[in-house]
């Protein structure tokens, strides 16, 4: 059997966006499964439209999502002259032919189609009148006059297009450019792909391609349509419900294994689970399991995936994806032992990086600001007596863990009679700023006993001057 080889072909118009790294996805993730080859097309023959800051971003956001190619990238606009000579093969054969008509002219075809009750296309005045290549032909493709042509689908089964309901189409325009489906199926064929997952918007493309493939005595490769991906009131995607570019989910503090995790159950599933690794996708996915009905986003199931997948990694795996966004925040931070054990305390109750690099301010702040509303109820003089006894009694242990820390808060108990949280509470204010923090315990051990007693002594101070 021969290998699968898979492709991706965006346009270079733009950020690649939801739907178009799903269809990514679902090729490079069954060239893996299968061992074989995924290959990455620009297809920017589109000159207004296609940038290369589209195309660095678009490369940027599949190296940001782990998604590598086997061969490429190969630019669409760079392989003209096979585009070209697959043309020449298809008037040599009769299989395509030079046509003169001008726009106006099909215009009126058209319209006298549609006069007569008839689909609106081209008559085929030119099929047999054998012209030769002038300054303004086109070339169109001889397409059969009767029977169908069935697009075997792997995902939405066999669909049937009527022949006659299809003109012949151009090939090439009158500058010797190729059209879209030429170069399509050129650069398909030429290159070995032999399995294409792509969203059903092209659907209507495959049967027009296929006739290409035939005419060029071709195999057909194994098409696969998927259907596309609405937003949560079941309405096209928009910026509203999170169709975003890739680049914004890493932005906003988004994993890449989560944000594929996510995209791979936009549209295929396997039994309930909902959480994967990547391993696990390569291990698992198939063609099978992919969905016949649309997909709806979701971003609260994909907040909840991302936190799932920040809790499944290791610090020292985090420390990477996290130190971009502390740095967003100004704060100096190095993926050390020190980082490590700040994400540690963060993880378990962080959604996104984003989160958990706003939670992380006062582990690297050397001057830590108080919430206004926590400082009037836990920095006051009656609590002054408390911060000073902890900072005694933490300044005099030679060692610092959580057992003689522990030791330090029950005394401090015992002797004011006070319950925990009357005295964790100032503490924390004092270390952090505000009332929310990892566990009291946990975060003094990532602090240290420097910083630790340097900031109680700080509030206690700043209790001495707001007397």
């Amino acid at each position: 059997m021969e290998p699968i080889i898979t492709r991706f072909p965006p346009s270079p118009s733009g950020y690649l966006h939801i739907g178009g790294a799903r269809t990514a996805l679902f090729n490079w993730l069954y060239a893996k499964k299968t061992k074989g080859k995924f290959i990455l097309r620009i297809e920017d023959t589109d000159a207004a439209r296609s940038t290369t800051e589209s195309v660095q971003a678009i490369l940027d956001s599949l190296e940001w999502l782990g998604i590598d190619w086997d061969e490429g990238p190969y630019f669409q606009s760079q392989r003209a002259p096979i585009h070209a000579e697959y043309i020449e093969k298809l008037v040599a054969c009769g299989a395509a032919y030079y046509c003169s008509c001008t726009p106006d002219e099909v215009d009126a075809m058209r319209e006298a189609a549609k006069a007569c009750g008839k689909k609106p296309m081209y008559n085929g005045k030119c099929r047999d009148r054998h012209l030769e290549k002038g300054p303004d032909t086109v070339v169109r493709l001889r397409t059969p006059d009767t029977g169908v042509t069935v697009v075997e689908d792997i995902v939405k089964g066999n669909v049937a297009f009527q022949n006659a309901e299809m003109d012949d189409f151009i090939l090439q325009r009158s500058d010797g450019s190729a059209m879209y489906n030429l170069a399509v199926v050129v650069d398909d064929l030429t290159m070995g792909i032999n399995t294409i997952i792509r969203g059903d918007d092209h659907l209507i493309n495959t049967p027009k391609q296929m006739l290409i493939y035939q005419a060029l005595n071709a195999a057909v490769p194994v098409f696969g349509h998927v259907p596309m991906v609405l937003g949560s009131d079941k309405s096209r995607l928009s910026k509203r419900h999170g169709a975003m570019s890739v680049g914004e989910y890493q932005k906003m503090g988004f994993l890449p294994d989560a944000v594929i995790n996510y995209l791979v159950r936009l549209g295929w599933s396997h039994g309930d689970q909902e959480f994967f690794t990547r391993q696990d996708l390569i291990e698992k996915f198939d063609l099978e399991h992919l969905g016949r009905s649309a997909s709806m986003f979701d971003m609260d199931k994909l907040m909840a995936l991302n936190a799932r997948h920040i809790q499944s990694k290791s610090p020292e795996d985090l420390a990477a994806f996290l130190l971009p966004h502390l740095q967003d925040l100004q704060l100096t931070a190095e993926d050390n032992v020190f980082t490590h054990g700040v994400i540690q305390t963060l993880a378990p109750r962080s959604k996104t990086l984003v989160e958990m690099a706003q939670a992380a301010r006062f582990y690297y702040q050397d001057t830590i600001e108080f919430d206004e509303k926590a400082a009037a109820k836990f920095l006051t003089p009656d609590t002054m007596g408390i911060l000073q006894h902890s900072a005694k009694g933490i300044r005099a242990l030679d060692t610092y863990t959580e057992a003689s820390l522990e030791d330090i808060f029950k005394k401090i108990m015992d002797d004011s009679k006070l319950g925990f949280g009357k005295i964790a509470q100032p503490i924390r204010v004092a270390i952090t700023g505000t009332t929310v923090s990892p566990g009291i315990f946990e975060m003094l051990l990532v602090l240290g006993k420097e910083k630790t007693v340097c900031r109680i002594d700080a509030a206690v101070k700043w209790i001495q001057e707001q007397a």
